[in-house]
């Protein structure tokens, strides 16, 4: 299936675009009101919300893995400050931040289009002249992200919008954050196989030639509707894109030089992003000039664009929220906040009373949570803006008044538990 076959009238639905807020979620974010899920990944969760003056933007909140760990944290805000400053016109803007939130979060501009991955999955491999346009626009986004000496390392399509005037890149810069933490020490890798270079997959320093590589591999996914180094375990795909050379069988036979050079093993045979756009631009499929017009996509993938441009105009309504259950009682005191939640049963922190989930007891300890009135009397709200960071252990704190014990704060995604001990 290619991207110009018509889609079957019989065909189930498409999934949602702008999906509701979960009891979990939070609905504010560093003064962001959060207005619907757009999608989670291994970063984080992201969300739709506007500017105060109106315009969208999506705002991603970083995992509670990543938040706990300082080193991300300072990589992270290093990151951010080098994405601010980058300017290209194929990459979607970082609009503000909140590195020292308990959970870190970044705000980029929206974008009303589906990813490429979507796109592939969906609809198939893209035309020639699609891909060539595709690789320009891209090539043209790494120069901008390259200029101010940031690598992205994880450039796959899924972290490439297409619209209506172009593709945009987006994630730039924050798998280097994440490449630093403890977390790719046990067994936590930041990029996907399929799209890895060589150096990468053998942990070498990775170099703008990198980010090379890894358009090579989208396009040719793009353009064939496979990887060029195939699928399957992890292990057994690094082997290939460090071992053997790329399988372009789908991919038509005027784009495979061009996507040869930019797969080659050693990162000095591969071409610069400039080259790129000059080679895309030469081709006889395009025409000598790289324009975005109104064809540039198959009839299908604009109606796609066209669905995310149709964005929420009034506050989301909150899913309703589970009756209160009581907590499993046990022998042993909770072993850590997960726990905690899991006995209650995910019901929502400020929903649950002290009558509604009864103590477990363990050697005289009692351990319940504490009413939404009594916390809030003693403590004002947090909201994820907060530049207190999330602590790494749980620290009592003084009771509020009408509970019995110490209180501990539960700082998660934004929302506050209270756990009387």
């Amino acid at each position: 299936m290619t991207a110009d076959t018509p889609r079957d009238a019989a065909a189930p639905p498409l999934p949602p675009i702008f999906q509701p807020l979960l009891p979990e979620d939070p609905r504010e974010v560093g003064g962001y009101r959060l207005f619907a899920r757009l999608g989670a990944g291994g970063m984080g969760r992201v969300y739709l919300s506007y500017t105060p003056g109106g315009r969208p933007v999506a705002l991603k909140v970083v995992r509670p893995e990543f938040a706990e760990d300082s080193e991300f944290r300072r990589r992270f805000a290093q990151e951010v400050t080098n994405a601010q400053r980058i300017h290209g016109l194929y990459t979607a803007q970082v609009i503000d931040s909140g590195v020292e939130a308990d959970a870190p979060w970044l705000v980029t501009a929206y974008v009303p289009g589906p990813s490429l991955q979507q796109v592939i999955r969906e609809h198939g491999a893209l035309p020639v002249r699609t891909v060539l346009l595709l690789m320009g626009g891209i090539a043209e986004a790494l120069q901008a992200i390259h200029s101010v000496e940031v690598v992205h390392r994880d450039l796959k399509p899924a972290n490439v919008l297409v619209a209506g005037d172009g593709p945009r890149v987006i994630d730039f810069g924050i798998a280097r954050a994440a490449d630093a933490t403890a977390l790719t020490g046990t067994g936590f890798r930041i990029g996907s196989p399929a799209f890895m270079s060589p150096e990468q997959a053998q942990g070498r320093p990775v170099t703008p030639a990198t980010d090379v590589f890894a358009l090579g591999a989208l396009a040719a996914y793009v353009a064939g509707g496979a990887p060029p180094f195939g699928e399957g375990p992890e292990t057994a795909v690094l082997y290939r894109v460090v071992h053997e050379p790329p399988v372009l069988d789908g991919v038509p036979a005027d784009l495979r030089e061009l996507l040869t050079r930019c797969l080659a093993k050693s990162p000095e045979d591969r071409p610069k992003p400039a080259e790129i756009i000059e080679a895309a631009r030469n081709h006889p499929s395009v025409g000598g000039q790289l324009r975005f017009a109104d064809d540039w996509l198959p009839q299908q993938i604009n109606t796609e664009i066209t669905r995310r441009s149709d964005l929420p105009k009034t506050p989301p309504t909150p899913l309703p929220v589970p009756p209160a259950a009581a907590c499993t009682t046990t022998d042993s005191p909770p072993a850590s906040r997960a726990e905690v939640r899991s006995r209650c049963q995910a019901v929502r922190p400020w929903t649950i009373s002290a009558s509604a989930c009864p103590s477990v007891t363990s050697s005289g300890t009692s351990w319940a949570i504490a009413s939404q009135t009594a916390a809030r009397s003693a403590y004002p709200p947090l909201s994820a803006s907060a530049t207190t960071r999330r602590p790494s252990a749980v620290r009592p704190t003084t009771s509020p008044p009408g509970t019995s014990g110490s209180v501990v704060r539960d700082r998660y995604e934004s929302s506050t538990a209270w756990v009387s001990a």
